[in-house]
């Protein structure tokens, strides 16, 4: 199933192709926090630790996972609002050939790096093993992830967001069932939770990829399109590489703020990951809402209508802060229920921190999602240099701030409070560079990309 978002009422066109996309990335985020529950519920505080501690070196993979993702769609979304189908298809057949090179490279960088990159954050004795052990067999998934990332790329170019939906309610869940499995019955340990997370993950992905392939055959093009261009790949690149280059520095950032932590000890690191996972969860959901405006911008770009992306953006501003609203509640006031869901017998300390850093930064979630319903504009039109400017403005405040202030009376309580201080100069700059620009016209011409 496709869909033209280049028609019909905006905000009813963008919140019926985005609010699909809000429940998947929900499901995906059960890969995330399954792992940290049964980690944490079946194992211990401690495999609760290592597996938190792994996952902040995991998201540089995914970063490029995720820049890939990125790429892949808004070129897509350009063609085929286009109506260009043979372009539409090499793009497509270039994102996958190109993304599986690169995902070669960072597997073997993976294996080969991976205790010097623990080592590097100061990953305490304790869960050293385990988060080596954790980190080396997602490496090894690493395919998984970039392919599932490129077919859903792919399905919301194409105006599609219901399938991957489908794809990982059922995923998602079915890896619940299978962490207990490895971890409960088989006592498998840690290697058991990322096992699971692995086999759930590639049967997911191929389904996606077998999909996605069956519906590019139903575009018709008069005669065989090329499997590679370097011109089209030039373009993949130039929307991929700011992409890869945010996500990654956000996540070369966050380890460093790991590392921070990492010097508070085991609970403090227990608890702030247990409140991390809660809240990259909303995050990220609000991050994929912002894709969502991406794919429409740039579908409505292809097809030069760009008086609507403006409707656009008011709509999915109105939709994300619906969405803030109970979410917000429900971390500042019921936290320490939700950080019980993680760890089966918390110390004080952990819960402390989990709950403060909760509180500190839930209210602040209504100003980034206005940033990053802006950063969706930005990105659909190919506005990269003023969308990399405000994500760095708020990487550099978050890591600069976070090592300053933990150095003061404030301890690990001025780490926590560098998240709001950042999102805020950041959504400052990405709204003041949406309304540059002039939707009417092209101000900045999209040219470069399409």
């Amino acid at each position: 199933m496709t869909k033209d978002l280049t028609v019909g009422k905006p905000e009813t066109v963008l919140w019926k192709f985005c609010l699909p996309l809000f429940g998947s990335v929900l499901f995906q985020q059960l890969y995330n926090i399954a792992d940290s529950w049964v980690a944490g519920k079946f194992i211990g505080e401690s495999a609760l630790a290592a597996v938190g501690n792994s996952y902040e070196i995991t998201l540089i993979f995914i970063a490029f996972a995720f820049g890939c993702n990125i790429g892949c769609s808004v070129i897509v979304s350009l063609y085929f609002g286009a109506k260009e189908y043979d372009r539409m298809k090499t793009a497509v057949y270039t994102a996958i050939i190109s993304s599986a090179v690169l995902c070669a490279v960072l597997m073997t960088a993976g294996i080969v790096f991976s205790k010097g990159l623990l080592q590097a954050i100061r990953t305490p004795d304790s869960i050293f093993a385990d988060s080596q052990l954790y980190l080396k067999i997602y490496v090894w998934g690493l395919p998984f992830v970039f392919f599932y990332n490129i077919a859903t790329g792919i399905f919301s170019a194409l105006g599609d967001s219901r399938t991957p939906f489908f794809f990982l309610a059922i995923s998602s869940t079915s890896n619940i069932a299978v962490d207990i499995l490895f971890v409960k019955v088989f006592q498998m340990g840690v290697a058991g939770v990322a096992v699971a997370t692995f086999l759930c993950q590639g049967v997911s992905c191929i389904l996606a990829v077998a999909v996605v392939l069956r519906r590019l055959r139903a575009f018709r093009t008069e005669e065989r399109v090329p499997l590679f261009s370097v011109p089209i790949l030039k373009k993949f690149a130039s929307i991929a590489v700011p992409s890869i280059l945010q996500q990654s520095f956000i996540s070369v950032g966050n380890i460093i703020i790991q590392g921070v932590i990492n010097g508070f000890g085991t609970a403090v690191v227990a608890g702030y990951s247990a409140a991390v996972k809660l809240n990259n969860l909303v995050i990220t959901s609000l991050t994929t809402l912002g894709n969502g405006i991406s794919n429409y911008t740039a579908q409505n770009l292809g097809a030069n209508k760009l008086s609507r992306i403006r409707a656009g953006f008011a709509g999915g501003l109105k939709l994300v802060w619906i969405l803030c609203l109970p979410l917000c509640l429900l971390y500042f006031f019921g936290g320490a229920g939700l950080l019980h869901f993680f760890i089966d017998a918390p110390t004080p300390e952990a819960m402390r921190t989990g709950i403060l850093f909760l509180r500190i930064l839930s209210p602040f979630y209504f100003i980034v999602s206005a940033k990053l319903a802006a950063d969706g504009i930005l990105r659909g039109a190919g506005m990269m240099t003023k969308f990399m400017i405000s994500t760095f403005t708020d990487l550099i405040l978050r890591v600069s701030l976070a090592i300053v202030l933990s150095r003061t009376v404030l301890e690990e309580t001025g780490i926590w409070c560098a998240w709001p201080i950042g999102w805020t100069v950041a959504t400052i700059l990405s709204i003041a560079f949406y309304r540059s620009g002039e939707w009417g016209k092209r101000r900045e011409e999209p040219a470069n990309i399409y």
